[in-house]
This record gives C-alpha cells, structure tokens and sequence, in this order.
C-alpha cells in the first residue's frame, strides 16, 4: 500500500527537495501541498498538476518535471476542508514555511491548525460522515520541520499540543515531528536575463518562477522512534542528536557563505561562483571554516560522529566550499548578503560562531572580519555609528556584558580592505 504526503509552503525547499524526492522515490500515490499565493496555486492547476524544477550539477542544469501534485490555497474554504482531509490521510508531512513564526500565521487557515484539525478527524461510522473530536487517529505519520530553526520540530508540537489538548507524550504516540537539517542551497529565480542564460524551465507554465537547486540532498533529520515505521522518503539520514549538526550548519555551512558573501560584495563580484576564483577570499574563508568554525567544533563535539575530526571536518569544508562555487547555480551575492541586521545577531551565524569559537579558547578573526563587513553593508541603510547598530542589533539579547565587550573589540578592530 502506497503512502499519502502533504507539503506546507510551496518555495523552493518543498519544490526542489520533499516533493521531487516523494516522487522520486516512487513511494506515495498522493502528493498534496499547501500554498496561498492564489496565482501560483492557478498556474499549477493549469499545468494540470505538473511544474519543474531545475536542478544544479557540476556539468550543468538538468530539467526535472514533478507530476500528479494536487494544489490547495487554505484560505479558500472549500480548499482548506480538502487539505484537512488530506492531512488526516497523510503517512508524512513537511513544512517547509520562512519561519517557525509563520506556524500559527493566517488565523483559520495557520498551518498549526489546519494540521491539528487533520489531526483529530475520526470516522464515527455515522452515515459516512465525517467528523472532529479531540481524538488523535490510528495512522502514524511524520513532519518534517523545515523552517531552519534548532528546535522548529518542539515549537511546532507545542502548536499542536495546546490545540489538540493532549500531553505531549500522547501526541507522540501517533505523531512525530521531526527536526530537519537541509544544507541545499536552492531559491527562486525571476531574473528574465538569467532564466534565458540559463534555459530555465519555468515552475509552471507561463509564471516568471524558476526553481533552481543543487543536487545535494543528503538531509539529516531526528531519529524516528517507531521501530517499525517506514519512511516513504529513503535518502534522509536519521540521527540520535541533531543539535551538533544543526551546529554545524549554522556556525560552519551558513557562516562561511556569509562570510564569503560580505567579502564578495565589497570586491564588487556579482556570483559566488565569481569570488570563489578569488585566491585572498578562498584562504581567508577557507581558514575560517577550518581554524575557526572548526576547530570550535571538534572541541566541543569530538567523539560524537566523524564529522568531528580533522579529517571528517576538512571534507566537510572542502565538499561545501566546492558547492557554494558551483557557476550553474548562480548563487548571486546579493542574496547572500541581504538582511545584515538577523546574520549580525547573537545567536545567529556571524556573532554566534565568533561567541562558539571564544568559548573554546579561539580567537576568530576571520568571522570577526566578515562581521565588520557586514555591519559596514547595515550602516548603508540604518543611522548611527558601528557600535551604536551592533549595540541596536543586540539590544534583546541576554548577552554577558565581558562577552559582548570581547565581541564588539574584535569586530571593530578588524581591517577591511
């Protein structure tokens, strides 16, 4: 017996990577995803439930069509009853939103309740008729919590606790959700110049959107406690702890491409793939990633997976480094570096792997750099001087007031070029 899978959010990630893999895996007879943008769910249905994805390999661009998707707008009344019913149908599920915050977003039509809703049905055998009590189903199924957020999977079952009024335990027993760690790179394109360049197949019909991501596609996710459970998607890999990797592609993957990005953008390069023939960009973010970012992490991981070693860390860096320089996937600069103020916070990417690397014993010159280079991109936009944003940026934070001086020093002391 085939699987049932439902998608919430229709970007890049859902396009190019549960959607393409549920179908590739040749696994699910229904294939469902969410979406509230009315002309994306048009365009779709006027393809007849077909769009494309391009897909960026070392030798090229390969066309992928994806077929027999059924498209639903959850703010149409109608729609949403059909997604309802689909979710409480559903083996696996994936969300795939900009933020965790967007879980509870759309009042009737939030994705947290259109799910718990899925998630209660229960066929009383009345008539046929089906109804809603605060019963969670025989079926076991999964999501995926793709939002790019350490604990995405927690707060999504916090949702979907509080509206189900079952414990958290008891929600276990039917329904795992799961955190993700999805290191491709993807996006939508909408540049005519670029789609032409590249002979983009368009998502769906005439609709300016093209989907293009990488190949890659080994994603970790949190170990599913069903011995017995079998996922209809087989390339993720389950991990006991995800933390450590959610580490990883934080302070290792995400902080290098910024890094590169700012760097990048200050030498005027449009693509990533331009600045990676940049020898004094390459050495400086290469010993980055590799003195700093992992260094920080072997110390602190060392002995819970391969990653952690020199040799694990370095393939790890070299394989990422290679990708980011892929030229098919025209990763532009200026998406890497867009929205300085969230990659300067203190917790994220930039600061938070300077604060890992001190509280190793390292000193991280190199992220301190590519900090100072994005502050300089915030100054561009935002009044005050470079110690008033950081202060600005911060201002929320529960930030150790040493901690923070050692912090803001080392970004300001930094020599752009």
């Amino acid at each position: 017996m085939k699987k049932s899978f439902v998608g919430f959010g229709f970007g890049a990630i859902q396009a190019g990577l549960f959607l393409y893999e549920a179908q590739a895996s040749g696994q699910f007879d229904s294939l469902t995803v969410a979406e509230v943008l009315p002309e994306l769910v048009a365009a779709i249905r006027r393809a007849g439930g077909r769009y494309s994805v391009n897909i960026a390999t070392a030798q090229g661009i390969e066309r992928k069509e994806i077929t027999g998707i059924t498209i639903l707008n959850p703010t149409d009344p109608a729609d949403r009853a059909a997604l309802v019913q689909a979710v409480a149908e559903a083996d696996e599920l994936a969300t795939a939103l900009p933020d965790v915050r967007f879980y509870e977003a759309g009042g009737a039509s939030s994705v947290a309740g259109v799910i718990a809703e899925g998630l209660a049905r229960h066929s009383l055998g009345d008539g046929g008729q089906v109804r809603r009590r605060a019963q969670l189903q025989r079926r076991r199924s999964i999501i995926y919590a793709a939002e790019n957020h350490n604990h995405a999977a927690e707060i999504l079952e916090g949702h979907l606790t509080r509206r189900l009024g079952v414990p958290a335990a008891k929600l276990r027993e039917q329904v795992q959700c799961l955190n993700t760690v999805i290191g491709k790179m993807s996006g939508i394109v909408t540049d005519e110049e670029q789609i032409a360049e590249q002979q983009l197949s368009r998502l769906a019909g005439a609709t300016g959107r093209c989907v293009l991501v990488e190949a890659f596609n080994r994603i970790l996710i949190s170990r599913i406690v069903w011995r017995d459970f079998s996922r209809g998607i087989p390339v993720f890999e389950e991990k006991d702890d995800l933390l450590s990797f959610e580490e990883a592609k934080l302070y290792g993957h995400n902080a290098t491409h910024a890094l590169m990005g700012y760097l990048a953008r200050r030498k005027g390069y449009a693509t990533m793939a331009e600045a990676g023939q940049d020898a004094q960009i390459m050495g400086l973010t290469r010993s980055a990633f590799l003195q700093e970012s992992g260094a920080a992490l072997i110390r602190k991981y060392r002995g819970f997976d391969p990653l952690f070693t020199e040799d694990g860390y370095r393939d790890y860096a070299d394989d990422l480094l290679r990708r980011m320089m892929n030229p098919h996937l025209r990763d532009l600069v200026a998406r890497v570096v867009r929205d300085p103020r969230r990659k300067l916070g203190w917790d994220d990417r930039l600061v938070g792997t300077m604060r890992l690397s001190l509280g190793q014993g390292i000193t991280p010159r190199g992220y301190a750099l590519g900090a100072r280079a994005a502050l300089a991109v915030l100054s561009e936009t935002e009044p005050g001087t470079e110690e008033e944003l950081l202060e600005s940026v911060w201002a929320e934070a529960k930030a150790d007031s040493q901690e923070k001086q050692a912090i803001k020093s080392l970004i300001l002391e930094s020599r752009l070029q």
